[in-house]
């Protein structure tokens, strides 16, 4: 129940501290795959618990056979999902059906006896892989800003769980106060310390069988790094919704036996690794000098810049090669090209280019600026026409909508 990490905070922190892309990967990642097999063998647990029979053998077998089941649903849902992404050509349509899948995936699944969660990742994993158009920028755009909105919904019920179950929590520790924060503070110390045992020679071992690899992998590359990573396990959304996921009674129909005490003991666990690690992460990696490598960055940005301007630039001499374009449209659009790098990462330029692109941005700037202020003054005069005498509401709705569209090129 308390086996999972929780990304979110550990990678808010990491954008706001600036670590090394590899480790916020490896964070994101973490929160993914381990929530899939604690969830699963959560499951496994809860049926010997609340069927009072438990048999090794069958535990893992119904663990491989849940996985199996997950997959094959996943992959299913999400190749039969990217075939009607390609039908629709509209973006409200595509981002609900990306809303829908992921549900449709879980409730198959578990109707099939496999891991809804294992199947949602490997449809989101194929769907990620696959159905990605680089032509549609209005559904990529939309869909970032929809999924950022149910990332934050999400995140903010289930830590409003914890407000409201608290006080149950309490009540359950009443006159044994001792006993159970004793009992939260062993499984603390466990879920902190088998992290770091499991990272250090994780960690080494990786490197070692990596280190003949011209590339970088996402691996910690030092002790420092490591020590980061062991410190960013804090325990979160999936810990909250698996304990207030404890059935209330067994098979026979008696109480699950002590859930008020697994309860209290993981809300223990998640308040302490929120609290405690959350807050002192900042000061440990500022104390250990963990950062990204910026000019390693750059360099990066620049070569895709390059590597950008180059692909329009073999595009443009296609077309000049079926069509024929005036020298003045050839070279206006010659710069184009170019412009699409420099825009990105003005460094692919030399000085003269750099400062004439500079001097384009503060001017491009300054005529925003002015057309955001212009805009804004026909969006209230717009609005303030609704609550005229025979106003049409819709043809209001229709222009303003026109100008936020307008405002956002």
């Amino acid at each position: 129940l308390v086996a999972p990490p929780d990304p979110v905070a550990a990678t808010a922190v990491a954008g706001q501290l600036g670590l090394p892309r590899r480790l916020v990967s490896i964070l994101e990642g973490e929160g993914l795959f381990n929530d899939v097999t604690a969830i699963v063998l959560y499951h496994v647990a809860i049926a010997a618990a609340v069927s009072g029979e438990f048999s090794a053998w069958r535990a893992g077998l119904d663990l491989v056979l849940s996985a199996v089941v997950a997959v094959v649903v996943g992959v299913a849902l999400g190749w039969g999902a990217n075939k009607l992404l390609g039908l629709l050509e509209d973006a409200t349509l595509q981002i609900g059906l990306t809303l829908l899948v992921p549900y449709a995936s879980y409730v198959l699944a578990e109707e099939l006896h496999g891991s809804g969660v294992l199947a949602v990742l490997t449809t989101a994993l194929f769907l990620a892989e696959y159905a990605a158009d680089a032509d549609d920028v209005l559904t990529r755009l939309a869909g970032h800003t929809v999924w950022d909105v149910v990332d934050t919904l999400v995140t903010g019920v289930a830590f409003g769980l914890i407000g409201l179950e608290l006080h149950n929590a309490i009540r359950t520790a009443s006159g044994r106060w001792s006993e159970l924060l004793g009992w939260a503070g062993a499984i603390v110390a466990v879920v902190v310390f088998v992290r770091l045992l499991w990272l250090l020679p994780a960690s080494w071992l990786t490197k070692r069988l990596h280190a003949s690899r011209d590339y970088e992998e996402d691996i910690p590359t030092g002790w420092r790094e490591t020590v980061v990573m062991w410190w960013s396990g804090m325990r979160g959304v999936a810990s909250v919704a698996l304990a207030l996921a404890v059935p209330l009674k067994t098979d026979s129909g008696a109480p699950f036996p002590d859930r008020s005490e697994i309860v209290f003991i993981a809300f223990g666990v998640i308040m302490v690794t929120l609290v405690v690690q959350g807050l002192t992460l900042p000061w440990l990696v500022k104390r250990l000098g963990v950062r990204a490598d910026t000019e390693r960055e750059k360099a990066f940005e620049r070569e895709l810049a390059v590597r950008a301007a180059k692909a329009a630039k073999r595009r443009l001499r296609e077309i000049e090669s079926v069509e024929d374009l005036p020298d003045e449209l050839s070279e206006l659009m010659q710069r184009r090209a170019f412009e699409i790098g420099l825009r990105i990462t003005p460094q692919i330029g030399d000085e003269e280019r750099r400062e004439a692109q500079e001097h384009r941005v503060r001017r491009l700037k300054r005529v925003r600026r002015i057309q955001s202020e212009m805009l804004s003054a026909a969006r209230h005069e717009v609005l303030a026409a609704r609550s005229e005498p025979g106003a049409d509401p819709e043809i209001v709705d229709r222009v303003l909508r026109h100008l936020d569209v307008r405002s956002l090129r």
